[in-house]
């Protein structure tokens, strides 16, 4: 498994107001809004995302994006640790973990290309 990148996630109940605000913050605007699922900024090479009705946590928390789901599940469940099953969305599939101290890593691989 290896990872191919590392976003912050942040809950949000609404997406469309999240985003309009986190705009202003970063002076920058959304590089992808999902209605009122999901929005990302990409931001000096770095990556915020707000997640409205399609989040999988109400806690912030980490997404990690990498090349082998099943690899990265049972790497984690070799650690002691519970995974969640693997679920399918619309863009990814994605298993979610509770670290230490209860906060979210949510492991992800997009669809392959069709």
């Amino acid at each position: 498994m290896q990872i191919q990148g590392l976003t912050t996630v942040l809950p949000v109940d609404d997406v469309q107001a999240a985003a309009k605000t986190w705009a202003a913050l970063l002076g920058a605007e959304p590089t992808f809004v999902d209605g009122d699922r999901w929005a990302q900024f990409d931001v000096a090479g770095r990556r915020l995302a707000l997640a409205g009705t399609d989040r999988m946590s109400d806690a912030a928390g980490v997404m990690i994006k990498v090349d082998d789901l099943e690899a990265a599940r049972t790497a984690v469940v070799g650690l002691g640790l519970t995974a969640g099953e693997i679920r399918t969305g619309p863009h990814e599939r994605r298993f979610q973990v509770l670290t230490p101290g209860g906060w979210p890593a949510v492991y992800y691989a997009p669809h392959p290309p069709s």
